[in-house]
């Protein structure tokens, strides 16, 4: 079957599609995106290209004022600045170091005379800035059209996807699964190697709250900066290695569209909270706003810094001397899903009196749907005691509890951040009821036969307890 009937069967495609079908018929990524293209509509190859890169025509325009004349509310004449900087202004590598200026610069020349958007004006700047770079780094035309085509057919995806507030389906989002797919291009990598740096770059950007935040001046460059860099990243990583990555390029975009509008209504309302004493705006606006709202505002904004404050000394007050930060090692790759279990572990363990017979472990969702590594570290906690950087324990104690034949029972609990560990033996069960945290500490709730004793017990074993 030749590529175009491959496509035709099943268009609309997806990006796992366009990858399986470039895959199968051994093209590139970006061969059936163009091909895809045809069939939609009706035109060459050629044409497809040249309207491609006529579709940057206005952003390019704006990263020019961008790196000149342009200034912002918001960022000021950063483009400009970095722009004038003889040699490396950012980094030594000139084309991401270049691709890093022009995205900036595009933001500052989008508060001037705007941008085209894509899923939104924040996607757009890291497009232009990266097919500026090429056309600086003297990249023939078509190849510069090949690259716009890939950055345009993953953004017409969050396009669709972004329907609310957030960076997570724009600028951050968009912009990184777009530029990890055209450096993986540029690399001259595989089809599935675009699809592995897709979902690495997608990854980090997941329910990435954006809008309140681009009212306040500077944190917008770093989102949008933050794709070329992301973006890069990924792609080297995809070529570079043979890293496993299992996650299709559609589900981790599904999910990234399914946070989405959630984190609009979940994380948005306390971003505004505390990023909006620093909102920037214009005399001549304050002006036609009652004074009387402006008051309320301002009683709201003295509120939400003393609320900061607190906040900030808490952490300040719960933070350990620089000289002993850093928990004990954790093995099983995750402090929090793997670390904290193990300790309610250790805990249980030491509580214990007699012959193990059973080991009953209750968790909570998240870290049941993570069982494959926080089991191991409970089970060599509570059977044998050992600490969370025995690496040897951890890769054998399934191993062993089997051979000692001591029942495992795992539950999953609806309760919140819920590890629940006993150990049931031949002279009773000792019990460890606690909340999960990171860094391998615990919020100890409750133990038999004595919770004054699991608390000793914790201290006695260097495990951090932390307050609800």
């Amino acid at each position: 079957m030749d590529i175009k009937k491959m496509i035709e069967e099943r268009m609309p495609l997806t990006l796992g599609e366009i990858i399986d079908i470039a895959e199968k018929a051994k093209v590139r990524f970006v061969d059936v995106v163009l091909e895809e293209t045809e069939i939609q509509t009706g035109k060459t190859k050629d044409e497809i290209l040249k309207e491609v890169l006529k579709e940057f025509e206005h952003n390019l325009k704006a990263i020019e004022v961008g790196i000149t004349t342009g200034s912002s509310l918001l960022l000021g004449t950063t483009g400009a600045q970095l722009n004038n900087i003889e040699g490396p202004k950012l980094f030594k590598d000139e084309f991401v170091d270049n691709a890093l200026t022009y995205t900036i610069a595009a933001q500052v020349g989008n508060h001037g005379v705007g941008l085209n958007p894509c899923a939104g004006t924040g996607d757009s700047c890291p497009y232009t800035g990266f097919i500026k770079a090429m056309m600086d780094a003297n990249y023939q035309e078509e190849r510069i059209a090949e690259i716009a085509a890939i950055l345009l057919k993953v953004g017409s995806m969050f396009r669709v996807g972004k329907t609310s507030t957030g960076c997570n389906m724009e600028g951050f989002g968009a912009g990184s699964a777009a530029v990890a797919a055209a450096q993986v291009e540029l690399l001259g990598g595989s089809p599935r190697d675009a699809e592995r740096a897709m979902v690495i770059a997608i990854s980090p950007t997941i329910g990435v709250p954006c809008t309140p935040r681009v009212m306040v001046p500077a944190l917008c460059a770093t989102h949008i900066g933050g794709a070329i860099l992301n973006g890069t990243m990924s792609a080297g990583l995809a070529v570079k290695t043979d890293m496993e990555v299992n996650v299709p390029v559609d589900v981790m975009l599904a999910m990234a569209a399914e946070i989405h509008p959630i984190s609009a209504k979940a994380l948005v309302p306390t971003v505004v909270e505390f990023m909006q004493p620093f909102f920037k705006t214009k005399a001549p606006v304050e002006r036609l706003i009652d004074p009387s709202i402006r008051e309320e505002e301002q009683a709201e904004i003295k509120k939400t810094l003393e609320k900061a404050k607190e906040v900030s000394k808490k952490l300040a007050k719960g933070a350990r001397p620089i000289t002993n930060t850093l928990g004990e090692a954790v093995v099983g790759g995750s402090s929090q899903a793997v670390g904290s279990p193990t300790n309610t572990g250790r805990i249980a363990h030491e509580l214990a009196k007699g012959k193990i017979k059973k080991v009953k472990i209750e968790l909570y969702p998240e870290l049941f749907a993570r069982r494959g590594i926080n089991v191991p570290g409970v089970l060599m906690g509570a059977v044998y005691g050992s600490s969370t950087a025995d690496g040897k324990m951890y890769k054998e104690v399934m191993d062993l509890v089997e051979k000692e034949g001591i029942e495992v029972e795992i539950l999953k609990d609806e309760e919140y951040q819920v590890q629940r560990v006993t150990v049931i033996t031949d002279e009773g069960e000792f019990m460890v009821d606690a909340l999960n945290r990171g860094g391998g500490r615990l919020v100890l709730r409750d133990a038999t036969p004595s919770k004054e004793q699991a608390i000793d017990i914790a201290n006695k074993l260097g495990i951090v307890l932390v307050e609800a």
